[in-house]
């Protein structure tokens, strides 16, 4: 009788192990989720984008006139003095090259000039003569005058006739003088370069440096014709740096001047100071490397810190602050998610997930600024799987 009511125990003892460990299987397992913990601490906004040094003022040399230029005599990175410092010369172009017919038509005009010269001074020497003709017989008119034997009337006219020849003869010196230069004109018509002159020293235009700085670019360096205001080089003073930078437009509205700026990635090891200057008033449109059109502004800045290895046109990184507190309440951007038109997040409170909503402020790459709905030392779920509800148990990840 006492063995059957040992087994009897003993079956009832097996089946409520069986039911608890049934129960156990199937109870409902915690989530594993990383925590982070909500503190005060300061925190900056910032806008970050890839900006470029340039020379803030460039100076370029021109061409003043149209000529033949020289081979440049000076090289990227050559330092320069104002006036003193040739950049480049230069000289008269070539005068076209003259074929046969051409050079049958301007001996033509040649031989037609030296005609017209001699035409010239034969009427210049028919002038003198008749103007001697005139000058004798006003002579004798005025000795006969005084005896009566010629009229007041007849004296003036030969007087007139005199001077009428004098103009004559003033007129053919002119006219020689015409003939002599129009002969000059076609005898230069006929003129080439000289081979005892190939560099034309005799007659040239140095263009000389602007200011005292170091050389940049170097547009035209070998020897050529150059039309007037063609590039030739440009000249900039290497420590007198600035950098641009295109912000979309929605960021740039946050930049004003005088907005406080670190410049990183720029090949030292360690960031240099900037503040922002300008910025642009207008916009323009920008393709990105996704095809996406984008409205871009640009802003300019001041560097505080200077580094001698820094030149014109490197790529730098700006990261200018528009926001920041020195102490101020906030919480990982990756425990955030959107619950409707609110921000949430899961509070780990006693081994349970605790839905809450907070408000949020300002927002960086790494964290927000917490308003209302959180408490500093609270741990607060990072990246919240879709399986997490609120209530749901939940185990810090190790």
């Amino acid at each position: 009788m006492r063995s059957i009511w040992m087994k009897r125990v003993g079956l009832v003892l097996l089946a409520l192990a069986l039911v608890a460990g049934f129960g156990w299987a199937l109870r409902e397992q915690p989530a594993l989720v990383d925590l982070a913990e909500v503190t005060a601490a300061p925190m900056r906004v910032t806008v970050r984008e890839e900006g470029m040094t340039r020379v803030r003022d460039v100076y370029t040399v021109s061409a003043p006139i149209a000529g033949h230029l020289t081979r440049t005599v000076v090289n990227e990175g050559d330092v320069v003095k104002v006036n003193s410092t040739v950049v480049a010369a230069i000289h008269p172009l070539d005068p076209p090259l003259i074929d046969r017919r051409a050079e049958a038509e301007l001996l033509a005009n040649r031989d037609a000039a030296r005609a017209g010269v001699g035409v010239a001074e034969v009427e210049s020497q028919r002038a003198q003569s008749a103007l001697k003709l005139a000058e004798d017989e006003l002579v004798r008119a005025l000795k006969l005058f005084g005896s009566g034997f010629v009229s007041e009337s007849a004296l003036q006219k030969l007087t007139n006739e005199v001077d009428l020849q004098k103009a004559a003869v003033d007129a053919a010196k002119a006219v020689i003088r015409l003939r002599n230069a129009e002969l000059a004109n076609a005898e230069a018509r006929l003129l080439q370069p000289d081979p005892s002159d190939p560099t034309g020293d005799s007659c040239c235009v140095n263009l000389l440096a602007p200011i005292d700085g170091t050389v940049l670019a170097v547009m035209a360096r070998s020897e050529q014709a150059v039309a007037a205001g063609a590039k030739i080089a440009e000249i900039g003073n290497v420590r007198d740096l600035e950098i641009a930078v295109d912000l979309l437009s929605s960021d740039a509205v946050r930049i004003a001047p005088g907005t406080k700026a670190k410049i990183s990635d720029w090949g030292g090891d360690h960031g240099l100071r900037a503040t922002v200057r300008r910025v642009d008033p207008a916009a323009f449109t920008k393709v990105s490397a996704l095809g996406i059109e984008e409205q871009r502004v640009t802003v300019v800045l001041d560097l505080e810190d200077t580094d001698v290895r820094l030149g014109h046109g490197y790529r730098v990184f700006v990261e200018m602050t528009v926001w920041e507190c020195s102490q101020c309440l906030q919480v990982p951007i990756g425990a955030l998610f959107r619950n409707s038109d609110r921000w949430n997040v899961f509070v780990a409170d006693g081994g349970r997930a605790r839905q809450v909503e907070v408000q949020v402020g300002h927002m960086n790459d790494d964290v927000a600024e917490v308003l209302t709905g959180l408490k500093p030392g609270a741990a607060v779920v990072v990246h919240p799987s879709d399986t997490l509800v609120d209530s749901g148990p939940v185990e810090r990840r190790q």
